[in-house]
């Protein structure tokens, strides 16, 4: 009875290791080389991006490589080190010596690796599009059973030129990532000089594009592939991964700026009404990134020109938010947009407010005096 005892305490640790082994789910992360200077001199990779779905995988016991074209160093664009997600990474030495010594595509054992998840970046779209080695890597998860593969923001951009014998393999499958009018609102600076705009590139291709609104939560699941459409689209992503590796993601806290996008979104999906978002919001505006609600609602407006529909949806964002964040700029823009529309004395109400606390005065009672005028 000892003897067995002892037999069973020597080998069940041994059967759990090797359960764990075997369990043990590997992804590969890919990034841009790209970068440098911060995104000044060129885009880099995503940190806001890489931050978010690298944690999502450690937290759900995912063995994380990290890997870019030419290896070695990566360089991100311009980011917000104080972001939750962000501090996480920064301040975990082993990640960044991950970002430090990435592994050269050239380098990859596409064997060894149960998924790729390929970060976006406007840096993507100058480099992974053309690098033969990550084709080759994707392409080998492609033919195999069992295989996951994902991207977010411009990281679809990596999958343009594969084919599988005489077809592309986006072809039928349904896709997201950056989108045209998210480009034409965000990436003036760098869309003129990428080599094609990833919507357009990825329907030639034979995919069938799917997108929300700019900047909202979306992810398309079509086969093994798995993107997402924009930075907001992170998070969800990446969980998508992990299901389909056949773990059922951790519960965690959302972020405040993931929590504003969702909140966004089932506004305008009539899931919440205004009522109810301004009794949360009077609750628990600390949970959520008001600034972000706010600049969602100014672009908005941007954005819809003379649909009416459109703007008032710009404009409710930019209402919602204003008790807790104000800004000169923004209500100067709801008072134009007031003005457009023929509300007339709500945008007087906002432009001797303005006028009251000495912000753009000039401005704002120039046109006052012209609203004033066309009574």
């Amino acid at each position: 009875m000892k003897k067995a005892t002892l037999f069973t305490l020597l080998i069940f640790p041994l059967f759990l290791l090797s359960q764990t082994e075997k369990n043990s789910k590997k992804i590969l992360m890919v990034v841009s080389s790209y970068g440098k200077d911060l995104g000044e001199t060129r885009p880099g990779y995503e940190f806001d991006e890489f931050s978010q779905a690298y944690l999502i995988f450690k937290q759900n016991s995912l063995d994380i490589d990290v890997a870019s074209p030419k290896g070695g160093k990566v360089e991100a664009d311009q980011f917000n080190e104080e972001k939750t997600y962000n501090q996480a990474v920064l301040q975990d030495q082993n990640v960044l010596n991950l970002l430090d010594n990435t592994i050269s595509t050239s380098a990859v054992d596409p064997s060894a690796y149960d998924a790729i998840y390929v970060v976006g970046g406007k840096g993507a779209m100058f480099d992974l599009p053309f690098d033969p080695s990550l084709q080759d890597i994707i392409l080998a998860l492609y033919r195999r059973e069992g295989t996951v593969i994902s991207s977010v923001c411009h990281g679809p951009a990596a999958f343009v030129n594969i084919k599988d014998g005489d077809n592309f393999i986006i072809n039928d499958i349904e896709v997201t990532g950056f989108c045209n009018v998210e480009e034409e609102l965000f990436g003036k600076k760098w869309v003129k000089e990428f080599p094609f705009k990833l919507e357009d590139k990825l329907e030639a291709r034979g995919a069938v594009f799917s997108q929300a609104d700019f900047m909202l939560s979306n992810v398309a699941v079509s086969g093994k592939f798995i993107t997402g459409q924009n930075p907001f689209s992170t998070t969800r992503s990446a969980e998508e991964v992990v299901k389909a590796l056949g773990i059922e993601p951790v519960e965690r806290t959302l972020y405040k700026d993931e929590k504003s996008i969702y909140l966004i979104q089932d506004i305008l999906d009539n899931k919440k009404s205004i009522t109810w978002a301004e009794q949360e919001l009077a609750r628990n505006n600390e949970s959520y990134d008001m600034a972000l609600m706010a600049v969602w609602g100014y672009y908005k407006i941007l954005a819809s020109k003379e649909d009416q529909k459109e703007l008032m949806k710009g404009i409710a964002m930019v209402e919602l938010s204003s008790p807790y964040f104000f800004n000169e700029n923004l209500q100067m823009a709801l008072a134009q947009t007031y003005s457009s529309l023929g509300e007339n004395q709500k945008a007087e109400k906002i432009l001797e407010d303005l006028i009251a606390k000495d912000l753009l005065k000039e401005k704002a009672e120039t046109l006052l005096n012209e609203l004033k005028q066309s009574r």
